[in-house]
């Protein structure tokens, strides 16, 4: 494996910031049509978060804006007490002012307004993988075994060359990459494995082997091994319309793996140093870069599905979280106390600002700032 060069602090922060802007903005701008279509003024639509570096207002009284801090962004709309969204205090409003707010409108097209954001990062994922596959063609490889290494996993499983994988863990499997995607995340457990061989089903149990490896960019990993070698990949090509089919896929399987890891992590069968933060992103952004803009353009369409997913955690200052208390709400016949609602709000931020600190301190370990400090003080 040929070793690429690093990329420069320049391209790593210019990458990271085109990234992270156009999804937060496609987040974002989900919140604020499904807003527009319901009737609720949008007060503030902003890029970032701090001190205001660039901006301008439209005509419809919103502030369009750029936060000096680009880890995320907002849409403050009339009634909103912050960027959160946090059920200002409406009753000095007249009743022109309450049917714009926010606040005032329906249960239901406040969940829709929510809910927009998340889906608007799946809806983006989905299009960058249809234009992908409309272009480059479906890739696929084919489930058969095309080898088995000595000694390893898959080889004391009695698993032979040529079987057809059909199942992982009774998951039906309709190509290699399912199982490259079930075997890497694995966390050295065992896996019920159905094959085909010679028109027969067997039924074979198999725990991958955990290996340590190193990228071109020189990142350290850990990832699931059975020892099985595939055929060459195929190039189908598609119409746009069995693109569209094949993203919706995509993005389905990846948003499952992504709530496997989130459960694994939960679970305690999988470390959370393995967890990253803005740091981590943005030096894979750096690196997505380097290898040419088609990467960098998947590895967005990733980020988005994580930005998507992430957010409908129900995490209070999260669109999850929102949803969350609307469930609640309309269990109730009625909204909880604002007492309570702050309290949430301020228990999931200090929730999610602890999460970043902590991801945060995971990110400049991987980079090795740690043992570089250690060094120096030594």
């Amino acid at each position: 494996m040929v070793a690429l060069p690093q990329p420069g602090l320049a391209l790593t922060l210019a990458t990271f910031a085109v990234v992270i802007g156009v999804l937060v903005f496609v987040h974002e701008f989900g919140h604020y049509l499904a807003g527009r279509i319901f009737g609720v003024k949008a007060e503030a639509f902003s890029i970032g978060f701090g001190r205001e570096i660039a901006g301008w207002t439209d005509r419809r009284g919103t502030r369009w804006k750029i936060g000096i801090l680009p880890l995320g962004g907002y849409v403050r709309f009339a009634g909103d007490l912050n960027a959160a969204s946090q059920p200002g205090d409406t009753s000095a409003a007249s009743l022109a002012e309450r049917s714009v707010m926010f606040q005032s409108k329906p249960l239901w097209q406040r969940a829709i307004v929510i809910l927009a954001g998340p889906i608007t990062n799946f809806l983006f994922a989905i299009a960058i993988f249809t234009g992908f596959f409309t272009v480059y063609g479906h890739s696929f490889t084919s489930a058969v075994v095309a080898k088995v290494v000595a000694n390893s996993p898959a080889a004391r499983a009695g698993v032979e060359a040529g079987d057809r994988i059909v199942a992982l863990d009774e998951v039906a499997v309709g190509r290699f990459e399912d199982v490259v995607r079930v075997v890497t995340n694995n966390t050295g457990t065992s896996l019920s494995v159905e094959v085909e061989r010679e028109g027969q089903r067997l039924h074979l149990t198999v725990t991958p082997t955990i290996v340590a490896e190193t990228d071109r960019f020189g990142n350290r990993y850990s990832r699931g091994m059975l020892g099985v070698g595939s055929g060459g990949r195929v190039f189908a090509p598609c119409s746009p319309v069995a693109a569209v089919g094949y993203a919706i896929d995509e993005v389905w399987l990846l948003t499952g793996s992504m709530a496997e890891g989130i459960v694994e992590v939960v679970s305690g069968r999988r470390s959370v140093n393995e967890l990253g933060g803005p740091i981590k992103i943005a030096q894979i952004s750096g690196q997505q870069a380097v290898l040419g803009l088609p990467n960098v353009i998947q590895f967005m369409a990733l980020i988005s599905i994580n930005l998507g997913f992430i957010n409908l955690l129900p995490v209070p200052v999260l669109d999850g979280g929102h949803l969350f208390l609307y469930a609640i709400e309309a269990v109730r016949r009625r909204p909880l106390a604002p007492r309570v609602q702050e309290w949430a709000f301020m228990s999931g931020f200090a929730a999610l600002l602890t999460l970043m600190v902590f991801v945060t301190w995971n990110d400049l370990a991987g980079a090795g700032i740690w043992q570089h400090l250690a060094r120096l003080l030594g």
